[in-house]
């Protein structure tokens, strides 16, 4: 998963377009079914209640203008009064002021009145109700998302925040939603937010560089943060209070050039990633070695493929089976059938293509490569600690 975090930052639009069906999941956690083609697309309806409320208010209009059409036709033949007679007659009548009849009424018209009065004024009354009962109800929608939404941010850990919420932000919390873990979302436009909110992810409609915002969005308890906005300067002032408030905090962020990238690092970013100058070398390595970069893009489940590939970073716990045995008496390969690309010690440094004797220590950092399933199944039986857990301990790496 961490590949293709790094994959979606760059490419969004690729990340966004999914076509299939089989991107449709449930995650194991909790049991909800998770359309990445829907989400990927939802960005066109960002409220699902927006477009009942616009045909609820077409509707209300049709009926009044109907009503009033119809009232001041009738007057016209019936009575045989001019058109402003008969639409003020019309008016009063529909809205109930009673001002009295503008010309005295036949036996006909009095029987049109009354059609009026009973049907054109509960349809009137009718349609207020209609629309009061709207109203309400995405008031009180409004209300409850709230407090739901701070009930959540009050208790939530080992979370990821995601600033900006533009196609890179949205791009990059889909893929972390389809990695099963939890994500909060912040971003000053209220229009963008309601993206999120359609997720049902937790969001703030604020400033992310201000520290009061990150610390609603409970930065101190956040495995790592995204700086995900289009403005340099706000990414880099993201950074610095996001590492004032939680030194420990894993930070990746996005630059537009060499030097937003260096200011970016000397103000705390752990990862910097420049997408023209990414984007460029990838291009020039789809053409000089192509079957290269799809292997990358199935084992970082970015591309589309019918294989079921990952890469995943597993955490060896003290109490874990692994501590302080070799590769070799693991035996994962033929156990669980996922290959070690790698093994990072927990001091820092990376061992690649490691031997059968290597052996493994409390702290260190397995790359395995896998399928998904198998892969969960080594953290639930060993005792290792994934990408996706959300734990706390990845924080410095």
């Amino acid at each position: 998963m961490v590949l293709s975090v790094i994959l979606v930052i760059l490419e969004p639009e690729a990340a966004a377009g999914c076509d299939v069906p089989d991107y449709c999941l449930n995650f194991a956690d909790s049991g909800r079914p998770f359309c990445l083609e829907y989400h990927a697309r939802v960005s066109g309806d960002l409220n699902g209640a927006r477009p009942t409320l616009k045909w609820r208010f077409l509707a209300i209009t049709g009926v009044l203008v109907v009503a009033t059409l119809i009232g001041t036709i009738g007057f016209r033949i019936v009575e045989g009064w001019p058109l402003f007679d008969a639409f003020y007659m019309t008016l009063m009548t529909l809205t109930t002021v009673g001002y009295g009849e503008v010309h005295p009424l036949s036996f006909h018209g009095r029987l049109f009145a009354s059609f009026v009065m009973l049907v054109g004024v509960a349809g009137v009354f009718v349609s207020f109700a209609i629309l009061g009962d709207t109203l309400l109800r995405l008031e009180l929608a409004d209300y409850f998302g709230r407090r739901r939404r701070t009930r959540m941010l009050q208790h939530i850990e080992g979370h990821y925040i995601v600033c900006g919420a533009g196609r890179v932000g949205r791009s990059v919390v889909l893929e972390l939603l389809r990695g099963g873990v939890q994500v909060v979302l912040i971003d000053n436009d209220p229009e963008r937010v309601k993206w999120g909110e359609a997720l049902g992810i937790p969001t703030l409609t604020a400033d992310a560089s201000k520290d009061e915002t990150l610390r609603q969005a409970r930065v101190e308890t956040a495995v790592g943060l995204v700086a995900a906005i289009s403005s340099d300067a706000e990414n880099v002032y993201v950074t610095l209070s996001a590492k004032v408030l939680s030194p420990s905090v894993h930070i990746a962020a996005r630059a537009s050039d060499a030097q937003a990238e260096e200011k970016l690092r000397r103000a705390g970013a752990t990862t910097v990633l420049t997408p023209y100058t990414y984007i460029g070398h990838r291009l020039a390595q789809s053409l000089l070695r192509p079957h290269v970069v799809s292997f990358l893009d199935v084992a970082s489940t970015f591309g589309k493929t019918d294989l079921d590939l990952d890469i995943e970073q597993l955490r060896v716990a003290p109490s874990s089976q692994l501590s302080s045995r070799t590769l070799a008496e693991a035996n994962l390969g033929r156990t669980y059938g996922v290959i070690v690309l790698a093994v990072r010690r927990a001091g820092g440094t990376m061992e690649f293509n490691p031997q059968a004797d290597v052996r493994l220590e409390a702290g260190d950092v397995l790359i395995a490569m896998g399928e998904r399933q198998k892969l969960r199944r080594i953290e639930t039986e060993l005792n290792v600690t994934g990408a996706g857990t959300g734990t706390s301990g990845r924080g410095n790496e």
